[in-house]
C-alpha cells in the first residue's frame, strides 16, 4: 500500500542532506550574503571605468572569480533549502531574498563585460595571453560582442534578472505547493495521490484498474491549474522571444543555442532523425508490453509499464551502494572516493516528503562538493537513477578539482554525456555480475524503459513539442493552453501512432516538466546519451585507453565546445552516424528482449 506523503519536519534526518556543509548556521550564510554585496561594491568602486589595461583587466576578474564563488555558493544553499520543501515559508522568503541580492549584484557587476567589449581587439588579446584561468572568460565575451547590448541596456537588464526568471519559480509554486492531489477511488477504496507519488509509483504500477485510474485523477487535478501554467510558459517564452530580438538573433532557437556553442543541425537533426527512426522501435516495445500484461490496448497510461514487474527488486539506500560502487569503480580510485563520500557524507536527499521538487538533479557548487535530490522507492530502478546523478556529481566533482570558477560547466549539449555514462556503466556491471536469462532481460528493458525512454523518448517528444512552441513565438503568435494540449497530443500521436492510444490526459504532459523554462534543455538529454551510448561501448571493446580519455573529458569541464569534448572521447557528432548507430543499438536490445520473452515463455 502507497503511502500518504510525511511532512518534511518529520522524515528521517539520516536520509536527507547535510546542507552544513555549505554553511553551519543562518548566521554564516547571512555573514557571506553581506561579504558577497561588500565585495561587489569594492569591485565597483575599484574598476569601474578603469578597465582598460591587461593588468587591470586580470586583477578585475581574478576578484570576481571570488566573489561569483561566494555568490554560487549562497544562491545555492538558498535554492537547495526550497528544493526539499516548497511550502517552508521560510525557505521561500529566504529564496527570494537570495534572488534579489543577485538582481543587484549582477546589474553591478554588468559594467565589467560593458567595458572590455568597448576595448581595442589587441588590447583584449594581450589580455588573454596575460592571464591563460581568464582566457576562456574573455573568449566567450568576444563571442557575443555582436548580441551584446548598451551598457546601461545590460545593467537594467542585470537589475530585472530575478523578475526576468521568476516563470519557473512561479510554475513550481503551482506544482507543488498549490495542487493538492488528495485521494483517489477503486472500488471503494481510497489511494493517496500526489506529484511525487504518481510519478515515483502509480505510473509503474501493474494493477492496470489502479494505474488508470490513477492517471485520470492525476490529469483531472492538473486540468485544473492549465491555463494558471500556460499563462507562466507563454510569459517565459515571450520573455526569451523579447531578449532574442533585441540583441539581434534571427530566432529565439538560434539565442537559445547561442550559449551552447552548437548550430541548428545539430539541434534539427537530433529531433527529426529520432522522431522518424526510434519511432518503429519504441512502437514494437509498447506492443510487446501489451502482450506480456494482455491489456485490451496500449494507452499512453501503461507506457511506463516493465517487462517484468514481478522480478524487479525491492532495494535499500544501504544495499545500493554495492552496485554504485561496483559499476562506478572503473572511473578510477579518485571517483570511488567520491561516490563513497556521497553516501558517507550525507551528499544526497533520499527521502519523500510534501513540497520536494520531483525527479532528481544534482546541484555542485563550486567550493564545496555536489549535493543529490532523489526520491528513493526501494526500487532497484533508483540505482540508475542515483548513478545518474552521481554522474553529475563526479563530472563537477573534477571539473572543480582541474578547473577555475570560469571554466568548470561546458556546454548544456554536453552537460547528461556523463551522467547517462553511468546508466551505461551500471548495465554493463549488472550483466556481468549474473548470466541468468530473466535477469539480462530485466537489465536490457530497464536500459529501454529508463535510461533510454527517459532520454530518448520523453524528453525528446518535450523537445519536439517546445520546437513547435518556438516556432509559434518566432511568427508573432502566443500559446494558450488549449493550443499547448494540442501540440502536445500531435507530438505524441506522431510518434506513437496506431500503437498507443493518446488518451484523455496525455495531451497534458507539457504541465508535468520544469525543463521548458531552462531554454533548450530537452533535446540535450537525447545528445548527451548518444555520446555516452558511442563511449560506452567503445570502453566495452578497449578498455583503460578509452576510460582515460573519457576521464580527460571530464577534467576539461567548459574549455571546450561539445564537438571538441565528444572528439576527445572518440565520437564525431559532427555526422548523423552516432545518433543513427546508437537507434540501431536501441532496436537490437528491444529485439533481444523479446527473444528473451519468447526464450522465457511468456509470449
Amino acid at each position: 500500500m502507497k503511502k500518504a506523503l510525511k511532512e518534511r519536519k518529520d522524515v528521517d534526518v539520516s536520509l536527507t542532506w547535510d546542507l552544513s556543509a555549505i554553511y553551519k548556521t543562518e548566521e554564516d550564510y547571512n555573514a557571506a550574503v553581506k561579504s558577497v554585496q561588500e565585495q561587489v561594491e569594492e569591485i565597483y568602486k575599484i574598476y569601474k571605468g578603469k578597465l582598460n589595461s591587461p593588468d587591470i583587466i586580470n586583477e578585475c576578474l581574478d576578484k570576481l572569480k571570488k566573489v561569483m564563488g561566494i555568490m554560487n555558493l549562497s544562491a545555492t544553499y538558498a535554492n537547495l533549502s526550497v528544493s526539499v520543501d516548497q511550502t517552508n515559508v521560510e525557505n521561500q522568503a529566504r529564496y527570494m531574498r537570495m534572488m534579489n541580492v543577485l538582481s543587484q549584484v549582477e546589474s553591478k557587476l554588468s559594467f565589467i563585460r560593458s567595458e572590455i567589449l568597448e576595448l581595442e581587439e589587441d588590447v583584449i588579446e594581450k589580455t588573454m595571453k596575460a592571464s591563460k584561468e581568464n582566457s576562456n572568460y574573455l573568449r566567450e565575451i568576444k563571442r557575443s560582442k555582436k548580441h551584446t547590448l548598451h551598457p546601461e541596456v545590460e545593467r537594467v537588464l542585470s537589475a530585472l534578472s530575478g523578475t526576468l526568471n521568476s516563470f519557473y519559480g512561479i510554475y513550481n509554486q503551482a506544482k507543488l505547493a498549490d495542487m493538492d492531489f488528495g485521494n483517489f477511488n477503486v472500488e471503494g477504496k481510497e489511494y493517496p495521490l500526489s506529484f511525487v507519488l504518481f510519478e515515483n509509483e502509480w505510473e509503474f504500477e501493474n494493477d492496470t484498474e489502479l494505474r488508470r485510474a490513477a492517471f485520470k485523477a492525476f490529469s483531472s487535478k492538473l486540468k485544473e491549474y492549465q491555463h494558471t501554467v500556460a499563462a507562466a510558459y507563454q510569459a517565459q517564452v515571450q520573455k526569451e522571444k523579447t531578449l532574442s530580438k533585441l540583441r539581434g538573433f534571427d530566432s529565439v532557437i538560434d539565442s537559445l543555442l547561442f550559449p551552447q556553442k552548437v548550430d541548428r543541425e545539430l539541434y534539427n537533426r537530433q529531433i527529426d532523425i529520432i522522431m522518424e527512426k526510434l519511432a518503429p522501435h519504441m512502437r514494437k516495445y509498447a506492443k510487446l508490453l501489451q502482450k506480456i500484461h494482455k491489456l485490451d490496448e496500449m494507452t499512453f497510461a501503461d507506457l511506463k509499464l516493465t517487462v517484468d514487474p514481478e522480478y524487479e527488486p525491492s532495494i535499500s539506500v544501504e544495499e545500493s551502494k554495492k552496485y554504485i560502487e561496483g559499476a562506478l569503480s572503473i572511473l578510477g580510485e579518485d571517483y570511488l572516493q567520491v561516490v563513497k563520500r556521497s553516501y558517507d557524507e550525507r551528499w544526497i536527499d533520499f527521502v519523500q516528503n510534501k513540497g520536494k521538487s520531483t525527479g532528481a538533479f544534482c546541484s555542485s557548487p563550486y567550493g564545496t562538493h555536489p549535493f543529490i535530490l532523489i526520491s528513493w522507492t526501494e526500487r532497484m530502478r533508483e540505482v540508475f537513477v542515483l548513478a545518474h546523478e552521481l554522474g553529475h556529481a563526479g563530472h563537477f566533482y573534477l571539473a572543480h578539482e582541474n578547473q577555475n570558477i570560469f571554466d568548470t560547466r561546458p556546454s548544456l549539449y554536453f552537460i547528461e554525456s556523463p551522467s547517462t555514462m553511468n546508466e551505461m556503466l551500471m548495465a554493463n556491471y549488472l550483466m556481468k555480475t549474473n548470466d541468468d536469462l530473466r535477469f539480462r532481460r530485466w537489465v536490457l528493458s530497464s536500459m529501454i524503459s529508463r535510461t533510454y525512454y527517459h532520454n530518448f523518448v520523453t524528453h525528446l517528444l518535450e523537445a519536439a513539442y517546445q520546437r513547435e512552441v518556438y516556432r509559434i513565438i518566432d511568427e508573432g503568435g502566443s500559446v494558450q493552453a488549449s493550443k499547448l494540449s494540442s501540440i502536445k497530443k500531435d507530438v505524441l500521436q506522431k510518434f506513437w501512432g496506431d500503437t498507443v492510444n493518446i488518451i484523455d490526459g496525455a495531451e497534458l504532459t507539457w504541465m508535468r516538466q520544469p525543463h521548458y523554462y531552462m531554454g533548450l534543455y530537452p533535446y540535450t538529454y537525447s545528445a548527451g546519451l548518444t555520446i555516452a551510448t558511442e563511449v560506452s561501448k567503445r570502453i566495452l571493446k578497449e578498455g583503460q585507453p578509452a576510460i582515460e580519455d573519457w576521464r580527460a573529458v571530464l577534467k576539461a569541464g567548459g574549455t571546450k565546445t561539445p564537438v571538441e569534448l565528444a572528439k576527445m572521447a572518440g565520437v564525431d557528432i559532427t555526422t548523423e552516424k552516432p545518433l543513427l548507430d546508437t537507434i540501431e543499438h536501441i532496436g537490437n536490445m528491444i529485439d533481444e528482449i523479446i527473444k528473451l520473452t519468447e526464450e522465457l515463455g511468456e509470449i
